[in-house]
């Protein structure tokens, strides 16, 4: 029999030393706690009732316990659920502080504290705590500053499951992930800091195991400060391991936790720890104390406005932080933590507690800024130095890239950094991302505009319905190679809004290489090869765009300055550190950030020295971009197009924009740039056109030949549009685009006697002429006013895709003729107006006929088709009606052997006619 002593209240848990071990559990309600040890085979060998207690702390020494010893408690006192007790001795209880259990937990029917099993003992099926010497995390962390930290969110049993690099007994688990092949990946991307999903041991939710489902995310928490068995079999030890082999490759861990709720549920949930040793205390409760606040929609909210818990949530975090050595956290349904009976306070005992901790006060800190209860959207409302999960910068990125009238200055405050939200901060306190575990996958988001929730067997109720996802034409998987490349290029443009986006942004893994949930936006109980990476379909094209967004961003200060912007500059070089630009290279104008259907953002930004240009476009017409100039010596060059691989090229003049893309230009000096590119095959081809310029003929054979790439380039130069290069070919283009789309008139134009019609202006400098003069055939001359009742503002788009601005004027009825219109300006316009119909010479009369195709045209007991009986009826038919002639199809042989071959305007021979349209029986 061991030796008990009275013990001390500190610290709370199980703390060995030389001698044995002092334990001390808090209860403010219960009136006895008794300490259960179990031996290997897990019978339960002694009880030993706490002897003392100080406050609302039972403790007790016991002298002779070892390292390794497994062990459960008991708790006494009132069961009166309307006072909001629950105690139970039949049920045994985790230790809120245990270090280390023996294996994880399995939902059984005797963790019930109510009905048939309310007097079971539920030992057998509970897992016991392990006394366990704690050893703290040591070596160098990295730190990365936030305007340089780039979020990797990741499952570890997701990430290194299907792994094939990765050595099958560890796949899974803190060892895979810090396996060489796992971290190579993650270098291989440029992210700087991971993200992982709750590693604490959790319980699943009671209609899983019926379902066949276990809980996968982990958000179920029981043991907050005992890593799970599932992901870190070997304890504290592989956290630990796992985690320096990471911080050595470069890499910040960060946590997510959740200390809203417990694994224990509502009022018919398992009594498994928190209910069974002070149900009052540990929980907030409705006003009949038998029922629980569910703020979390989880069944349960811990009251982290009370000082045990607190206390409680603080030492979790510093044994991570210590014991894991971990770098920050993420704090799940943030605002439950900082809610008390009077609503959210950013000043709460949680919060306070936490900001003022000398080990995590300086980790990283990042907040789910809302939950379910009252007042529970917090965006922005956290104290420095959280940043902040901000849904604002997913919702406005999905709605511009899925194409709804939303404009582009909401995507302007987000991708600038959302200083309406984070003014009193930075902009990288502001977690930017498109998608999350919590959701689609981003290849889902483009390829699904529904969920799809059945495996989860809840009837496709769970999950979110307002997912602001589009499916490209086709609900989920598709064979189409036009529907999948379209889907791959969203994926794209929406990687590079958030990596071009100022803020910190946040990958969901997976994301680079197309992962897909098959439409489940809710993948929590799905703990299989649905929710696991398949590296075996790693999209490698994406993977290396990805790292390349990543190099960039890390490359370019202008895109992760951390500092709100504000249009002016802020060094010697007098630069603004934004332009906001339309594609012509004017300045935004106020109806322009109004557009509900604007198309395009375009940012000009600087700092330090770096300028560069983001463009992003969701149209579905190709657009021409004229960038401002560059400094002295200095030129733009194409650094990224989500349209095209491997671009890298200097920009001159205009730049063509491709349908639903995104580009990105970087300042260089000029000994720095590239030789510009040979004009595309496209390019070319464009040019050709709009220059009256064929790029095939046909010989008298028949046959189709193409004209030589260079004749095309030799033709197009003699006409005085050269097209040797990317830049020339655009500039050419652009010149005739100017000369036809963009003058104040037409050269020529049409109208009909007797009829008004319309004409199209175009603006000049923003400009409508007030008036067009109208030069007669017989030199006489008239006004028309241009007022807004008979000139319509309009827009259209060139040959070269710029955007083209003026009117549509609808003009008065003209007597037939040739005139002239001409502005102000001095442009003049040929006109020339029809007559209402053709001359007729005097005398003459209007005649009539009858078209058909013969074989078309039936009779009674014909031979099924029409023949020349029907065409000698046909006349006389027409005769009577007054017809003075027949038009009929071509009569000659077709092909005999295969009347497939039926279009009379091919025949086999156009000198005899077909004996098919005989009338055989007329021959007699």
């Amino acid at each position: 029999m061991n030796r008990v002593a009275d013990g001390a209240p500190e610290p709370l848990g199980v703390t060995l030393d030389e001698s044995g071990a002092n334990v001390a559990i808090f209860s403010a309600h219960a009136e006895a706690i008794e300490l259960c040890f179990f031996n290997e085979a897990d019978e339960e060998v002694a009880r030993i009732k706490l002897p003392a207690r100080s406050g609302d702390v039972f403790h007790g020494y016991i002298e002779g316990l070892r390292e390794g010893q497994r062990y459960g408690f008991r708790a006494y006192g009132p069961d009166t659920p309307r006072d909001g007790h629950r105690f139970n001795p039949a049920k045994l209880l985790v230790d809120p502080y245990a270090l280390a259990l023996d294996r994880v937990f399995t939902l059984h029917p005797l963790l019930f504290a109510y009905g048939e099993a309310a007097d079971a003992d539920s030992a057998a099926h509970l897992p016991k705590a392990i006394i366990t010497k704690p050893v703290h995390a040591d070596g160098p962390r990295p730190k990365h500053p936030w305007r340089d930290t780039i979020i990797y969110e990741l499952h570890v049993k997701g990430f290194t499951a299907l792994h094939p690099d990765i050595p099958p007994h560890l796949r899974g688990t803190f060892a895979g992930l810090a396996h060489e092949a796992a971290i190579a990946h993650l270098k291989r991307l440029g992210v700087t800091t991971l993200e992982l999903l709750p590693c604490a041991a959790w319980i699943d939710e009671r209609h899983l195991p019926p379902l066949g489902l276990s809980d996968y995310w982990g958000y179920n928490p029981i043991a907050m400060m005992a890593p799970d068995k599932r992901l870190a079999p070997g304890g504290w030890r592989e956290v630990r391991e796992a985690v320096a082999r990471l911080h050595d490759s470069g890499f910040e861990v960060i946590l997510d936790v959740v200390f809203n709720h417990t694994g224990e549920s509502d009022e018919f949930g398992p009594t498994v720890s928190f209910r069974g040793f002070d149900n009052a205390s540990y929980y907030r409760l409705s006003e009949d104390r038998v029922r629980y606040v569910n703020d979390s929609a989880c069944g349960n909210v811990l009251a982290c406005d009370r000082r045990p818990v607190v206390r409680l949530v603080m030492d979790a975090l510093r044994a991570w932080a210590l014991y894991g050595g971990v770098d920050g956290f993420r704090f799940d349904l943030a605002p439950t933590l900082a809610r008390s009976p009077s609503g959210f306070n950013r000043d709460a005992p949680f919060l306070s507690a936490l900001l003022q901790d000398p080990v995590l006060r300086d980790l990283k800190l990042i907040a789910e800024p809302w939950d379910l209860g009252p007042g529970g959207y917090q965006l922005g409302k956290f104290p420095e130095p959280f940043a902040e999960w901000n849904d604002r910068y997913k919702d406005s990125a999905r709605r511009f890239w899925r194409g709804d009238s939303c404009g582009v200055a909401e995507l302007a405050t987000r991708f600038a950094g959302s200083q309406d939200v984070f003014a009193r901060r930075r902009p990288s306190r502001s977690v930017n991302f498109i998608v999350a575990h919590d959701g689609f996958t981003l290849r889902d988001l483009v390829s699904y505009a529904h969920k799809h929730n059945e495996a989860n067997d809840e009837e496709n109720r769970d999950g979110a319905d307002h997912n602001l996802s589009w499916n490209n034409g086709v609900e989920g998987e598709s064979e189409d190679a036009a529907i999948n490349a379209a889907r791959a290029r969203d994926a794209r443009n929406l990687l590079a809004t958030l990596l071009f986006s100022r803020g910190t942004p946040m990958l969901l893994m997976g994301s680079e290489l197309g992962k897909t949930q098959s439409g489940n936006n809710n993948a929590y109980a799905q703990d299989n090869a649905l929710s696991w990476i398949d590296w075996a379909q790693a999209d490698e094209q994406l993977i290396d765009m990805t790292a390349k967004l990543i190099a960039l961003r890390n490359r370019h200060p202008a895109l992760r300055d951390d500092r709100f912007l504000d249009g002016e500059s802020h060094d010697a070089a007098l630069i603004p550190d934004v332009e906001w630009l339309r594609p012509d290279g004017a300045p935004m104008r106020e109806d322009d950030w109004r557009d509900g259907d604007a198309q395009t953002l375009i940012a000009a930004l600087y700092a330090e020295g770096d300028r560069v240009i983001v463009i992003l476009h969701r149209g579905t017409d190709e657009i021409v971009v004229r960038p401002p100039p560059g400094r002295d010596n200095h030129g733009w060059r194409l650094a990224f197009n989500s349209a095209m691989d491997g671009v890298d090229e200097d920009v001159e003049g205009s730049l063509f924009v491709a349908p639903r893309s995104v580009v990105f230009l970087v300042e260089e000096k000029c000994a720095a740039r590239r030789p510009s590119a040979p004009a595309s095959e496209e390019m070319l081809s464009r040019l050709a056109e709009a220059a009256g310029v064929q790029r095939q003929w046909r010989s008298v054979e028949g046959a189709l030949h193409d004209v030589p790439r260079e004749t095309v380039r030799a033709l197009l130069a003699q006409l005085g549009f050269p097209a040797s290069t990317i830049n020339d070919a655009r500039d050419s283009l652009a010149r005739i685009s100017d000369f036809r789309d963009r003058r104040a008139l037409p050269e020529s134009c049409s109208a009909k006697e007797g009829e008004p019609f319309t004409l199209r202006l175009a603006a000049r400098d923003g400009r409508i002429p007030g008036w067009i003069v109208v030069t007669h055939e017989d030199g006489a001359k008239s006004r028309i006013a241009l007022r807004a009742e008979n000139a319509a503002p309009t827009t259209w788009q060139g040959l070269d895709g710029r955007r083209c601005e003026g009117v549509e004027a609808r003009l008065p009825p003209l007597p037939a003729g040739r005139h002239r219109l001409s502005l102000e300006s001095g442009e003049i316009c040929a006109l020339t107006v029809a007559p209402a119909r053709c001359y007729l010479p005097e005398n003459a009369r209007r005649e009539f006929g009858l078209s058909a195709q013969l074989y078309s045209v039936r009779r009674d007991n014909d031979q099924g088709i029409g023949d020349f009986s029907t065409l000698v009826e046909l006349a006389r038919v027409g005769a009577k009606a007054g017809a003075s002639l027949i038009a009929i199809n071509p009569l000659h042989a077709l092909f005999a052997q295969d009347r497939t071959r039926a279009s009379p305007y091919y025949p086999s021979d156009r000198r005899f006619l077909d004996p098919l349209y005989i009338d055989v029986a007329n021959l007699a």
